[in-house]
């Protein structure tokens, strides 16, 4: 082998590696700013946003800021694919989805600052505009976050098309999420709690903290996802470069609910997702209201942070030896487990840590399992009706999370209140009847919706690997003969019917 030779696939793999850590990047902050909008910034409406505000007036606004929110997120939810099918059918020179990570994270960080800012203190000055010109901020905040969310994950797709390859990616962001996401929880109460002293002198959270912290998140926000913007290239392969135009959004529509297995897939994880979201938005409440040790609440964020930075790396290398079906089921297994347990000893901490093991280490398994399947599904959804909807089809992975995100919020308030945790209530406050309420909303309803979310799975998701590798290779084909598959509704038996043999995909 010359030297030439040497030196040109030593340059390639450092590009590789420069393109797998850029992108890696991109997903520390944006994790941290889904966490800082999802879950802290309620957290700031009930304790600081109108901590100006006469108490009975403080306690309608909060009831309408919370009730907005969960209505916008859930109403953004339909837009979602709207908004992949306006990134598929992006065409510039930097390619398809880089645009919108420079874009998306610059707009949505601003914007973050001013919701953090009570809209820079007119929350004070005038509580009705107040109101409106929040409702008008946080749908641009949201669309221009979902941009960058569904540019992000759809971009994959665009960097391989090796399913293995692919896992790559999807676990380098699942573990930059993991240290943004869980980060947050670890660092927020000293950042606000910093931030509030340093200005105003009082060791209680305030509104200068708050603001301080939302600043923290928009730079960091700014900073990952331009790293993506400058530090990615999106390949031209076969598949990319002969795929038809995207058409409009009627047709992106009908090719999702033409892809059975992305719908399979889906459903799944909306299932996690809920159960998920159910169980982490309360589990303060667990720590503060059951366990009487809120302090205590921290390692719970330790917990998944480290779940995640330990899983992450693992998966790809699992992944080689273990078909990522195994890998999921084992995870829902752990997690049902680990749901039990919190079910019969919520009032041991020991026990409960173990139960946050068994139920934080599996989420790694689940969501990149997860995004492969409905990555995988893009190439499945092209044999089918020859449209290559890349970033349509993984625009339902953060439209299922805003989906969980919304009902969180509303999850946290109703348990709150049907438990009695509400308030200035304490544990010493607590009945039996709170008790059970509690643990039946936090963890048997959610433990009902992991069941089913595995029955899903095992008995309709079909797409694997092989499946993925024999899919590509018949679509590789049908492209280089200029055959285009026309739009018959197919299923994935069909699909599996390639199975090493040259038997024609149509029915």
């Amino acid at each position: 082998m010359s030297n030439a030779t040497t030196a040109a696939d030593g340059e390639v793999r450092r590009g590789k590696l420069g393109q797998r850590i850029a992108y890696a990047c991109g997903n520390l902050g944006q994790a941290a700013f889904y966490n800082a909008l999802s879950t802290y910034f309620i957290v700031y409406v009930t304790s600081s946003l109108f901590s100006d505000v006469d108490k009975a007036v403080a306690a309608k606004l909060i009831g309408i800021i919370t009730s907005l929110v969960v209505i916008i997120r859930i109403a953004e939810i339909f837009i979602d694919p709207l908004l992949g099918n306006i990134v598929d059918n992006t065409t510039t020179k930097w390619g398809r989805f880089r645009p919108w990570q420079f874009i998306g994270g610059l707009v949505s960080s601003v914007l973050l600052v001013v919701i953090f800012s009570g809209m820079f203190g007119l929350v004070n000055v005038d509580q009705t505009w107040f109101i409106v010109l929040f409702v008008i901020t946080f749908i641009v905040l949201d669309v221009f976050y979902s941009l960058r969310d569904i540019s992000y994950w759809g971009m994959i797709p665009a960097l391989s098309s090796d399913s293995h390859e692919r896992s790559t990616y999807t676990a380098l962001g699942t573990f930059t999420g993991s240290i943004g996401y869980n980060g947050i929880t670890v660092v927020v109460i000293p950042i606000v709690t910093y931030f509030s002293w340093m200005f105003s002198g009082s060791h209680t959270e305030n509104q200068s903290g708050w603001t301080s912290f939302g600043i923290i998140v928009a730079l960091l926000g700014i900073l990952t996802a331009w790293t993506v913007a400058f530090g990615t290239k999106e390949s031209q392969s076969t598949l990319r470069s002969k795929a038809q135009d995207n058409g409009g959004p009627l047709k992106a529509f009908k090719a999702l609910f033409q892809n059975d297995q992305l719908l399979w897939v889906a459903l799944s994880y909306l299932l996690y997702a809920i159960a998920n979201v159910a169980t982490t938005g309360v589990l303060v409440f667990l720590f503060k209201f059951v366990l009487d040790n809120p302090a205590a609440y921290s390692v719970t964020g330790i917990i998944a942070l480290v779940a995640g930075l330990i899983m992450a790396p693992l998966y790809p290398i699992l992944n080689k030896r273990i078909p990522r079906r195994c890998l999921y089921i084992g995870g829902m297994t752990s997690m049902i487990i680990g749901y039990i347990l919190l079910g019969i000893f919520d009032d041991n901490m020991i026990m409960v840590f173990v139960a946050l093991v068994l139920f934080y280490v599996p989420s790694t398994l689940i969501q990149t399992t997860a995004i492969l399947s409905l990555t995988d599904s893009i190439e499945y959804g092209q044999l089918k009706n020859g449209k290559r909807n890349e970033a349509v089809t993984l625009s339902v992975r953060p439209m299922l999370d805003k989906i969980g995100g919304a009902m969180s919020n509303g999850i946290v308030s109703f348990i709150a209140i049907a438990a009695g945790m509400a308030g200035n209530a304490t544990a010493a406050d607590m009945t039996s009847s709170n008790i059970t309420t509690f643990k039946t909303c936090a963890f048997y309803v959610p433990l009902a919706l992991i069941v089913l979310s595995l029955l899903v799975f095992c008995f309709k998701v079909k797409i694997d690997e092989k499946m993925h590798a024999k899919i590509v290779k018949e679509l590789e084909t049908k492209l280089a003969s200029g055959e285009i598959v026309d739009e018959e509704a197919q299923t994935a038996e069909i699909v599996e019917a390639i199975d090493g043999e040259t038997k024609p995909i149509k029915e």
